[in-house]
């Protein structure tokens, strides 16, 4: 896993796609318990090097009710992202996670973290890639739904503060979706 993690660390496969340059974002373990499977690393994490280290990772950890030890402590929780770098900035937000990374490195990756007990898809990219056609015609029916995925995948919208709307619309995600994502990480964890 150490090799694995510092080949993908020297990875510049889409550099000349990337405003910021490559700076791969991901860690976990052989003993990783929860895998975590989010979209890229925004302009803040592209900086501290530090994954969900954000408004969006605050929101992910409330969520888990899970704190920063156990959140950032390999053995526990694996992080990784659709793409790995910071993908630079849209018309209406950051681009879409690049696409060489998934292909490239997640089997790789979710084959070492044979321990995990328990994966979270966060927010359509992650979700449209590993539910491929068992995906609802829209995040809000696929969280509806989290329990079709379930024990393989839990899903959940992305965590950003832009996304606050979508929960005040959709109250039933705090209180059905969170209760139960809180009980199966103590379950894990």
């Amino acid at each position: 896993m150490k090799q694995l993690l510092s080949e993908i660390s020297k990875c510049t496969i889409c550099a000349e796609h990337l405003d910021l340059g490559p700076r791969p974002i991901v860690s976990g373990s052989t003993e990783s318990k929860v895998i975590i499977i989010g979209q890229a690393p925004g302009t803040v994490v592209h900086r501290t090097g530090v994954p969900w280290d954000d408004k969006s990772g605050e929101n992910l950890r409330t969520w888990m009710d899970m704190d920063n030890d156990t959140f950032y402590d390999p053995k526990k929780v694996g992080l990784v992202p659709m793409g790995f770098c910071y993908p630079g900035k849209g018309k209406t937000g950051d681009l879409p996670p690049r696409k060489e990374c998934a292909p490239l490195w997640h089997h790789q990756l979710l084959q070492k973290m044979n321990e995990a007990k328990l994966t979270i898809l966060v927010g359509k990219y992650a979700q449209d890639y590993y539910l491929k056609e068992q995906s609802k015609r829209t995040l809000t029916d696929t969280v509806r739904n989290f329990k079709d995925y379930l024990p393989n995948y839990f899903v959940l919208p992305h965590p950003s503060p832009r996304n606050n709307i979508w929960q005040a619309k959709n109250e039933w995600f705090k209180a059905e979706v969170l209760p139960e994502l809180k009980k199966r990480i103590k379950e894990v964890v």
